[in-house]
């Protein structure tokens, strides 16, 4: 099978336990583009938190598909990059998730992406955390505005593993056709349109590069990169993946802490 497009998550996969980049990658991305083999990256980040990433391995120019493939755009090199593809949670549902949110969970930190910015009502000390953790500051706005007028591509839903947890069961409670509810962590509730995901993403990527998409390589270390896995011609899991994950992928490589990326890429391409 001639790979024609790889897709590749984030943390866990071209970065190890300490966030830092496989050092040996860079160099074969270099190789990949002489080849003409696009070589995308696929987070939840925004595409300011991804920046700072695909400037170190070379690829601003390549699409990135953000918000887990909710907002999939030609670039970073300019904020006015095209889109690809854009999935943003309807108004009418976000509208009603607010409104929940209101009533009945005060406390709840409520982060808005839009596009390229991260925005909230005001910081706290979960919004700091993750400050802390993705070199990033949010802008401050009324968000209930904000929402009116702007498309949201995810709303991360920050409290304590309790108030999260009874939160999600009151929102998949009220059966939004459009909208799903993810914890990415015990603690964190990613909201999103149905149609955002990897699988969805590969798809848009492999029609815009017109790649047939059993010619396609993914690679990812989780439970969310599984569908891109089963979509794709070649579904690669790290070696620190779960093992059921690296049960359901078609080829195992090495972990993130032993250049896993950059070893998957000179073995089937």
């Amino acid at each position: 099978m001639p790979v024609g497009l790889v897709l590749s998550d984030i943390d866990g996969t071209i970065l190890d336990d300490k966030n830092f980049i496989d050092p040996k990658l860079p160099a074969k991305l270099l190789r990949l583009r002489k080849m003409k083999i696009p070589f995308v990256l696929s987070s939840a980040r925004s595409p300011e938190g991804m920046y700072p990433i695909a400037k170190k391995l070379g690829i601003l120019d390549n699409p990135i598909a953000c918000y887990n493939g909710a907002y999939v755009i030609n670039g970073l090199k300019e904020k006015n990059s095209t889109v690809i593809s854009s999935h943003e949670v309807k108004i009418s549902e976000l509208t009603e998730i607010f409104k929940i949110l209101n009533q009945g969970y005060p406390t709840v930190s409520v982060n808005t992406y839009s596009e390229w910015k991260w925005y909230v009502n005001q910081p706290d000390k979960w919004t700091e955390l993750e400050s802390g953790i993705t070199n990033l500051e949010p802008a401050v706005t009324d968000l209930h505005k904000f929402i009116q007028k702007h498309p949201v591509h995810k709303l991360l839903l920050i409290d304590s593993k309790k108030v999260i947890a009874d939160l999600r069961n009151t929102l998949e409670n009220v059966n939004f056709a459009h909208t799903s509810f993810i914890l990415s962590k015990d603690n964190y509730l990613e909201v999103t349109n149905k149609k955002a995901s990897k699988k969805e993403a590969l798809k848009d990527l492999a029609q815009y590069y017109k790649v047939p998409i059993e010619n396609t390589m993914t690679l990812g270390d989780n439970f969310n990169d599984v569908p891109m896995f089963k979509a794709s011609g070649l579904g690669v899991a790290m070696a620190n993946a779960p093992e059921k994950v690296q049960g359901i992928a078609d080829k195992v490589t090495l972990s993130n802490n032993d250049s896993g990326v950059t070893a998957a890429l000179r073995e089937y391409i």
